[in-house]
């Protein structure tokens, strides 16, 4: 991990808020909005910058579209990441043939299942000549509000919140054991409305790293962004929605910064 006396605080543009407004999701180097829930990539660049340094190992429990990937490539940090959507899969590496400057690989592994993603990371680590990784991120579905895949293994095919997050807590499990002590980890979650009310996933998941990991809670990060695809441009119509009902609109989702005890 980066020191602080490495960060040049003065010049830093480094967000350390618990509030980050972010006016539209970058579009440069290969980001492209093309998958629903994808990663703002402001997101993994300034955690990234925070927590790792040049040459570190990114591991990502939920691939997606590359984001975190793209952005480990422009930060020369390596990556392994994994995705048990072999279409996004595909095309994420179909991206990355022109990348000769990272270390990197996507593996079509279910993160739940410990054993495969066990074999998987020991077989990425002996590449790197390391024991651990440097920081793991993780962005996952938020229940079955969008479904990703049809796969029975998918988490966005859960849909009991209780099941959803004791296998959610055996992904994070898997990835966590090869986290080095005293590294970081993230976690992007978002809350859900599901019959007429709204249920506060993103501190269920929280809490349950909180009560089953040995971890310190290092932040609590609220993050807006304004160009919404999904409201984009239908501002209008969804608050005459949230106006004729009793909800609010769900424009926030949560970073949570946890670091691993050494014992």
């Amino acid at each position: 991990m980066r020191t602080q006396n490495s960060i040049d605080w003065k010049q830093s543009d480094l967000n350390v808020d618990s509030l980050w407004l972010i006016p539209e999701r970058a579009k440069s180097g290969k980001h492209k909005n093309i998958y629903h829930g994808n990663f703002v990539p402001q997101i993994p660049n300034q955690l990234i910058r925070r927590y790792t340094d040049l040459g570190d190992t990114v591991l990502e429990l939920f691939a997606g579209s590359g984001t975190t990937l793209f952005e480990c490539e422009t930060l020369q940090r390596n990556y392994i990441g994994f995705d048990i959507n072999p279409e996004i899969i595909e095309y994420v590496k179909s991206c990355m043939l022109d990348c000769s400057t990272i270390k990197y690989d996507i593996k079509n592994v279910d993160v739940v299942d410990t054993n495969k993603l066990s074999r998987a990371i020991e077989e990425w680590i002996k590449v790197t000549n390391k024991e651990s990784v440097d920081f793991m991120i993780a962005h996952p579905p938020y229940l079955d509000i969008v479904r990703f895949t049809e796969d029975t293994r998918d988490l966005s095919t859960v849909s009991d919140i209780d099941e959803f997050l004791d296998k959610l807590l055996t992904a994070i499990t898997n990835g966590f054991k090869y986290l080095k002590p005293n590294g970081y980890f993230a976690i992007v979650a978002g809350d859900v409305y599901k019959n007429s009310e709204v249920i506060p996933l993103a501190f269920k998941i929280m809490d349950t790293i909180k009560q089953n990991l040995k971890v310190k809670m290092k932040g609590i990060i609220v993050k807006n962004i304004e160009g919404n695809r999904g409201k984009l441009g239908k501002q209008d119509i969804w608050k005459y929605r949230a106006l004729r009902s009793d909800y609010f609109l769900f424009k926030h989702e949560y970073i949570f910064v946890f670091k691993k005890c050494s014992k």
